[in-house]
C-alpha cells in the first residue's frame, strides 16, 4: 500500500492520466506507420517510381523521433507514475503477468533497434534486404500490441483467471479477440492520418496527391473494420461493464466520439476526392481530432472498470476485494 504518493488540487491518477494521454499519439505511431511504408516502399520498387523514396525517408524519420524518443520517454513516465500511484496494482500485474511484458520488451528492442536499421540503410541496401528489415519492424511493433491488449483485457474482463489464477485464462477472456481486432483496425487508420501529415509536406505534387490517396483509402478501410469490430467488443463486455455504460454520465465523450468519427470519414473522403487541397495544417488538426477520440474511448474504458482496478480482484483504492486460492491471496 505504500509509499503514498500525495498531489495536491490534482491527483496521482490525474498526472498519470496526462502522461498516458501524451504517449497515445506515439505509441499508436509505432504501431501502425512502418505497415504504410513497407506497402509504399514494395510499390515504389514494384512501379519503378523512385521519388516515393522521398516519402519513405521522411516517414520513418517521424517514427523514429516521435515514436522512439518522445514515445519510449513517456511510457517510462506511465511505470514510474502507475507504480508510485497504485504500488499494490503494479505488484500484482506484475506478478501475474511479467512473462507477458518481459516478452513484449523483447519485441521492443526489435523495435528500436529495428527503425534506426531501417532509416539508415534506407537506400544503402539492396530493395529486398530493405524490404525484409520493414516486415520485421511492422510485425515486431504489432506483436507488441498483442501482448499488451491481453494485458489491457485482463484488467477489464479477467475471465477464468478469478477461479484458475492461469495465465492464459486471463490473458485470452472474453474481450481480447474483438479489442485486439478493433484496436489493428483502427492502427491502420492511424497510419493514414500520419501518412498525409508526411504528405502535405512533399513538394513533389503528384507523389502528394499519390500519397494522400493511398492513405486515405487506408484510413477509410481501417475506421469502417474498426467500428465493426468495436461493436462487437461492446457486446463482448462482461454484464456489469455494460451495466456501467448506461449508468455513468459519458453523454460528452460519447458525443466526442462521434464527433471525431463524423469528421475523420468527411477528411477521409475530401483527402481520397480533392487530395490538391490538404495542407499540413488541416492534417495536423486531423491528429488532434483522432487523440481526442482516443482519449474519449480510452476514458470510458477506464471508467467501466470501477469499481476495480484490475480483474475484479483489487479495488481502485487497492483493497483487495475477494480471495484467490488459485494464488493464495486473501481478501482484506
Amino acid at each position: 500500500m505504500y509509499p503514498i504518493w500525495e498531489v495536491p488540487v490534482l491527483s496521482a491518477s490525474f498526472i498519470l492520466g496526462i502522461i498516458a494521454t501524451i504517449h497515445i499519439l506515439p505509441s499508436h505511431l509505432s504501431t501502425s506507420a512502418m505497415w504504410f511504408n513497407v506497402f509504399i516502399e514494395t510499390k515504389a520498387y514494384r512501379e519503378n517510381r523512385p521519388e516515393l523514396l522521398e516519402f519513405i525517408r521522411k516517414y520513418a524519420l517521424l517514427l523514429l523521433v516521435f515514436a522512439y524518443v518522445v514515445g519510449t520517454l513517456s511510457g517510462i513516465g506511465i511505470w514510474f507514475s502507475a507504480t508510485v500511484a497504485s504500488p499494490r496494482a503494479i505488484s500484482g500485474l506484475i506478478h501475474n503477468y511479467v512473462w507477458g511484458w518481459a516478452t513484449e520488451w523483447i519485441f521492443f528492442i526489435i523495435e528500436v533497434v529495428g527503425i534506426i536499421v531501417y532509416y539508415y540503410t534506407l537506400g544503402k541496401v539492396d530493395q529486398k534486404t530493405h524490404l525484409k528489415l520493414g516486415w520485421i519492424f511492422a510485425i515486431g511493433s504489432w506483436t507488441t500490441m498483442i501482448i499488451i491488449v491481453g494485458i489491457l483485457a485482463f484488467m477489464l474482463s479477467p475471465g477464468k483467471w478469478p477461479e484458475t489464477g492461469n495465465f492464459f485464462d486471463g490473458f485470452f477472456n472474453q474481450t481480447y479477440w474483438p479489442q485486439l481486432l478493433m484496436r489493428t483496425s483502427f492502427m491502420f487508420a492511424i497510419a493514414g492520418v500520419y501518412a498525409i501529415v508526411i504528405a502535405t509536406t512533399i513538394k513533389n505534387i503528384e507523389v502528394k496527391k499519390y500519397i494522400i490517396r493511398q492513405a486515405s483509402y487506408w484510413g477509410l478501410v481501417g475506421m469502417i473494420a474498426g467500428i465493426i469490430f468495436f461493436f462487437l467488443y461492446l457486446k463482448s463486455l462482461p454484464t456489469h461493464n455494460r451495466e456501467l455504460l448506461g449508468i455513468l454520465d459519458i453523454d460528452t465523450l460519447k458525443n466526442v466520439i462521434y464527433v471525431c468519427l463524423g469528421f475523420m470519414f468527411l477528411y477521409f473522403i475530401i483527402a481520397n476526392r480533392k487530395p490538391e487541397i490538404i495542407n499540413l495544417p488541416v492534417a495536423i488538426l486531423s491528429i488532434v481530432i483522432i487523440f481526442a477520440g482516443i482519449f474519449s474511448t480510452e476514458r470510458i474504458r477506464e471508467m467501466i472498470r470501477k469499481p476495480y482496478i484490475f480483474g475484479t480482484l483489487m479495488y481502485s483504492n487497492q483493497i483487495i476485494a475477494k480471495d484467490l486460492p488459485a494464488k493464495g491471496v486473501k481478501a482484506d
